[in-house]
């Protein structure tokens, strides 16, 4: 009865951690497929959420760092779960096996493929829908964010990357 619990569980919390996955997907795709020139008009409305858009499309870099930090999280997090799940059923060899591809699977479909075709798709609905909620994520994992900000400006410098990196996705 106990592992029935587990896998119900785990199974749940798998669709919860696809769900924020999908999120962060759909945001990253939402928000640097926008012409700046929409942000900035919407952002000259009284709208709250264009306000928030904008100063997160303002920090390209930042915007992606967190985006990617919040993702990839949540994708070692599913692929945690899964193996523990996986493991309790199958030997050590084909359990490796088994979550490799359940994983991938699951991560490339709802986590990737279908949220981004929807982000592009709904971009000026969904960046507003998700500007105040990237910005809570930015602000909690905030040192967790400027780290790995910090350490990829400098391994961009290093290897002479341009430092608008994120242009192409900006305009």
């Amino acid at each position: 009865m106990s592992g029935h619990i587990v896998a119900v569980g785990g199974g749940l919390a798998v669709a919860l951690l696809l769900g924020l996955s999908a999120f962060f997907s759909s945001s990253e795709t939402a928000v640097f497929s926008l012409p700046r020139d929409w942000i900035e008009q919407q952002a000259a409305t009284d709208d709250r959420r264009a306000a928030v858009l904008k100063e997160l499309h303002d920090n390209p870099h930042r915007l992606l760092v967190t985006l990617l930090v919040g993702n990839n999280i949540v994708n070692i997090a599913i692929s945690s779960i899964m193996t523990v799940l996986v493991a309790s059923y199958l030997q050590p060899g084909p359990a490796v096996v088994a979550t490799t591809v359940i994983t991938s699977f699951l991560i490339l479909i709802f986590g990737e493929i279908v949220p981004k075709a929807f982000g592009l798709g709904n971009a000026e609905r969904w960046a507003l829908t998700i500007a105040s909620p990237v910005r809570f994520v930015e602000r909690v994992l905030s040192p967790l964010i400027t780290l790995f900000d910090a350490i990829t400006r400098r391994m961009n410098a290093l290897i002479t990357v341009k430092s608008d990196i994120e242009k192409p996705y900006m305009d």
